[in-house]
């Protein structure tokens, strides 16, 4: 299963190298929105700098689900998910392996929104420790929801809009945990976000065993 998992993610992260698809387009985007919010905001300094935290999470939740699109776009050219099908693969090997393809492209978009947010928004960084195990926890929930949900919307003529609808309720439990984690750190009170940096892990966890045993069946219904 871990050699089927790592063969899916460097195909996925090889295809999106030479394709570009992130760097020209995800990245644009992320860093587009977070200008937009600070000409939202600009007016009230002291808003903006409160409002980061949940800013920035927005903005990751709507980059991640262009990353996951295109992870699924992928397959859906040239009868490509077919051949995953018959390729003799573990099913959770492929789950896990896009998950890992979905993380590591969010992990670098959340270093580049990080140094946005500390340009545009002249925030302080402080609480490091909380706010990587956060960031780790946080994508890790995003990628496993994300892939679960994006075989379910694949097989769908309507998946490009299937997907944000399926996704993003689910993820709103993330997105409030990893917002007050990071509110928590940059407050200078980390130990008031450990618990919701524990409740992330706890769907994270859940999220990844569903996939696991999950991803076989409904690929092959998709």
């Amino acid at each position: 299963m871990i050699r089927d998992a790592l063969l899916v993610a460097g195909k996925d992260l090889r295809l999106e190298w030479r394709s570009r698809v992130a760097l020209n387009q995800v990245a644009p985007f992320a860093l587009l929105v977070l200008v937009l919010f600070a000409f939202a905001l600009d007016p009230d300094r002291g808003l903006l700098e409160k409002a980061t935290p949940g800013l920035y999470w927005v903005a990751v939740l709507f980059s991640g689900l262009l990353a996951l699109q295109r992870s699924f776009s992928i397959e859906s050219a040239d009868g490509n998910r077919d051949a995953l099908r018959l390729s003799g693969l573990d099913p959770a090997g492929i789950f896990l392996g896009k998950v890992m393809a979905v993380g590591l492209q969010l992990l670098a978009l959340e270093v580049l929104l990080g140094i946005g947010v500390a340009v545009l928004y002249t925030t302080p960084i402080t609480g490091w420790i909380l706010l990587l195990v956060t960031a780790m926890v946080a994508t890790v929930a995003i990628a496993a929801a994300g892939t679960l949900y994006g075989v379910v919307a694949a097989g769908l003529r309507v998946r490009e809009t299937l997907l944000p609808l399926l996704l993003l309720p689910v993820l709103a439990p993330v997105l409030i945990g990893s917002t007050r984690a990071f509110e928590a750190a940059l407050g200078g009170t980390p130990s008031e976000g450990w618990p919701w940096v524990g409740l992330m892990g706890v769907i994270a966890v859940l999220y990844i065993v569903a996939g696991v045993f999950g991803f076989g069946p409904l690929m092959e219904e998709s």
